[in-house]
């Protein structure tokens, strides 16, 4: 597979990662897809063992998110920015921090939009904690699953060069 290939399928993964945090938007379909196309593209053991593990991680985040209560971010006074927020937070989290920082990361973002939208602490605090259970929880597992499918990739390409 070509550079030009292999940019379009990571500009694939980044819309997915994207669509993630936009109701409606299959966006972990989408990134499951970008590597399919890779692996469909590139029949390397690596490659296979890469969307097998990002099929299962994507099942196994599925079963999370079923058992976490519905989405109602919309009720809860999410709003667009406040993605924009988290999934940046999620993403400097987990590049900080390998991979368990996406965690705080996401909370922070949210914190963060919070903080400067409402601008005391206590109450930011509340907003996080309201957001999280209106189902925030359920877009930080599907978005957590979305980024090790992505740093997966990522590396394998690397890996191989």
């Amino acid at each position: 597979m070509g550079a030009g290939e292999l940019l379009l399928v990571g500009l694939v993964l980044v819309l997915g990662l994207c669509g993630v945090l936009v109701p409606g938007v299959p966006g972990s379909w989408l990134v499951w897809a970008a590597v399919l196309w890779w692996a469909l593209y590139d029949p390397r053991p690596v490659a296979w063992a890469v969307l097998v593990g990002s099929t299962a991680t994507l099942l196994l985040s599925l079963v999370v998110r079923w058992a976490l209560p519905p989405r109602r971010l919309r009720a809860s006074g999410a709003t667009p920015r406040m993605a924009v927020y988290a999934g940046t937070g999620a993403l400097l989290g987990f590049v900080l921090v390998p991979v368990l920082g996406a965690v705080p990361g996401f909370m922070a973002g949210i914190y963060l939009h919070e903080r400067l939208r409402l601008g005391r602490r206590a109450e930011a605090w509340a907003a996080l904690r309201t957001t999280m259970n209106a189902g925030g929880s359920s877009v930080l597992a599907e978005f957590f699953a979305c980024l090790l499918i992505t740093a997966g990739w990522l590396t394998a390409v690397i890996w191989t060069g």
